[in-house]
Parts: C-alpha cells; structure tokens; sequence
C-alpha cells in the first residue's frame, strides 16, 4: 500500500544521508615547561621607555570647558564695551530713568498695547517698550515709563508678583541709567536668582522678593493676597482680558463644585430613604388587606 502513497509523502518516510566521516583531530604537542630563570639577566639589561600619559575623559571635558569659558569671557567683553544705556541715539530709550519701570517674566505673547493697558492703572503711562529679538519675538520683559515718580513707586510697591496674562510678573526700577557699573544679566550682571545652579540654589518664588515666612503666610496667603487685588482691581477696572481682570478665583470654584455635589448627593440620599419608607408602607398596607380578606372568607 506504500507504493499508492504520492511523492511528498514518501519523502518523509525515506531514510536519511548517512553521516560523513571525519578523520579524528590530532592533538598538537606542547612545549615542556621550563622555568623563567635564563632570562632574567635580559629583563635588567632592556631599557625601557617611560610610560606614555594619555589624556583622560575628565581632562578632556575639562580642557573643553575652559576653552568654550575663555571664548565665552572675550564675546562677553566685546559685549561689554558696546552696550551703552546712555547712548543718545537708542530710540526704545525712555526719556526719564528715574520714572522708568522695568517688568519681567511677561508672557511672551503680550504685546506693548497690553502692557500699557495693564499698567495704566497706577498713573498715565508715557511709553511703553517691550524688547524683542532679531526676528521681532518678545524676550518676556519690557521698560515702562510713567508721567510721575509717584505713579512709578505705587506700580514698584503694588504691581510685583501680580497676575499679568496667566504669568506673575516681576517689576523693578531701571538701574541701567541709575546704578554705576550696572551691567544687564545677558552681559554676566543682573540680579535674577533663578539660573544660579539646580533646584536647591535657585530661585523658586515669584516676585522681586522672597515671601516672608516668619508672619505665618508663606507662598499660599501671598498668592491670595494678590488674587483678591486682582479681583478688586478687575472689578474697579472693568475686567481686563488675562491681567487683574475680576471673576472668582479657581480655587473658589473648586470649593463650590464640591460643596454642590455633596449636597447633590445628600439629596440623592434622602430621596433613596423616602423611597424605601414609602414601598415599605405599601408592603405593609397590602399584608394587612390581604390578612383582612382571608379572614372575610374563613368567616
């Protein structure tokens, strides 16, 4: 019956090659061992070369850095002697130093008519000018000048740490024309605190000065200080777009969508038992009418 089966099926039940036959491997004879004694007197008469010292990674990430520090010493030197703050022919320049305010950590997609808007509040707003780069994009701060100096230290007091466009601001004086040997923190100079090194050195608060923790408020009740201004501010104003614009604060809202699910769900509570009390009296209502139709009946 094998014979009936087709070719592939065959193929399985047919028997394999036969292994080829390999010669046996010789083993190749060693040397004796023999002792080192004899060439002893050769080692003290070689004379060795002096190691060569290689450059190591750490030497060389350092070399590297004190390359990329010197060259980076020399373009800010460069800097250095052309900047100019008193340079009469600088058109953004303001007019007075002295009612100058600068303005920080603005949002980078303010614009100068906001700006003015938004500092408006403290007194009538001179010129407004916020610095931008080569390709007309803001760099997030800006020189804003007002009529009076007493306008310029009710914005310097009020307005650092305030809500501008979903960022807090940071505002100081001008001290490139009013401080001596001022230099501006992109030349090495400043007084930013936030590129110091990590975490634990930087600054990390918002606002020209640390919040004062020895009163027991801390971050928390400095932030809601200014919400409130802002609110106020916004409902004196008639409510600014992204700056103190009024209206309630997140956390006000969140605070009362909590307080209006749970009483959502103490409702929901409360109608549950009513329901439950009321299909037990009906239960009970038809137990006692059936009770009184079967004794109708007995009767």
């Amino acid at each position: 019956m094998a014979h009936y089966l087709p070719p592939a099926i065959m193929a399985l039940f047919a028997p394999r090659p036969p292994m080829p036959f390999k010669e046996p491997i010789v083993k190749r004879k060693m040397y004796p061992y023999t002792g080192v004694a004899d060439f002893v007197k050769n080692l003290k008469e070689y004379d060795m070369p002096p190691p060569e010292k290689k450059e190591t990674p750490q030497e060389r990430r350092k070399k590297r850095k004190t390359k990329l520090d010197d060259r980076h010493g020399k373009r800010l030197k460069l800097q250095k002697d052309k900047w100019d703050p008193k340079h009469p022919e600088n058109p953004d320049m303001t007019k007075h130093a002295l009612k100058t305010l600068f303005v920080a950590r603005l949002n980078y997609d303010i614009t100068e008519a906001d700006l003015k808007k938004e500092f408006e509040y403290y007194g009538p707003v001179v010129k407004c000018h916020l610095v931008t780069d080569k390709k007309g994009r803001s760099r997030g701060y800006g020189f804003v000048e007002f009529e009076s100096s007493r306008n310029l230290k009710e914005a310097y007091k009020d307005a650092d740490g305030r809500k501008v466009n979903k960022r807090r601001i940071l505002v100081d004086v001008e001290r490139g024309r009013t401080v001596k040997n001022w230099t501006p923190r992109r030349l090495g100079g400043g007084l930013g605190g936030t590129r110091k090194g990590g975490k634990e050195v930087n600054q990390r608060f918002s606002g020209r000065e640390p919040p004062d923790y020895r009163s027991g408020g801390g971050d928390r009740d400095r932030a809601r200080d200014r919400d409130r201004g802002d609110r106020d501010r916004g409902g004196r104003g008639g409510g600014r777009e992204g700056g103190y614009g009024g209206g309630r604060d997140r956390r006000d809202r969140d605070r009362d969508r909590d307080r209006g699910g749970d009483r959502e769900r103490e409702r929901r509570r409360r109608r549950g038992e009513d329901e439950r009390d009321r299909g037990a009296g009906d239960r009970r209502r038809d137990r006692d009418r059936g009770d009184r139709d079967r004794r109708r009946r007995r009767d």
